[in-house]
C-alpha cells in the first residue's frame, strides 16, 4: 500500500531475492537506500539488514526465499511500525 514499509530486519538462516513487479520504492540494505520501480531486483544475504518502503504508488513485488530454514522465529526486527520488535 502507498507510503508503508516492511519491518527493517534480518535473518540468520535465508537468504531473500525480491523482484519488482510494479510500482515504486525505496529499499534499505545496510543502511543505505536505493530506488527500485518495476523490473528491478534486489539479492539479500543472510544477516544483511533490510526493508523496503513504498511511495505514493502501490508496490507490487515477489519475495523469494532460500535457506535451511524459514521460521518466523529467524527474523530480528529493528524497527517496525506495528510494534512487532
Amino acid at each position: 500500500n502507498p507510503n508503508q514499509s516492511l519491518s527493517y530486519q534480518y535473518h540468520f538462516k535465508r537468504s531473500e531475492t525480491w523482484i519488482i513487479v510494479s510500482g515504486k520504492g525505496t529499499v534499505t540494505l545496510e543502511g543505505k537506500d536505493f530506488s527500485v520501480k518495476g523490473g528491478d531486483v534486489i539479492n539479500i544475504l543472510p544477516e544483511q539488514r533490510h526493508r523496503v518502503r513504498t511511495s505514493d504508488d502501490v508496490l507490487i513485488f515477489i519475495e523469494v526465499q532460500r535457506g535451511s530454514y524459514f521460521g518466523e522465529d529467524d527474523i530480528v526486527r529493528i524497527e517496525d511500525s506495528y510494534g512487532r520488535c
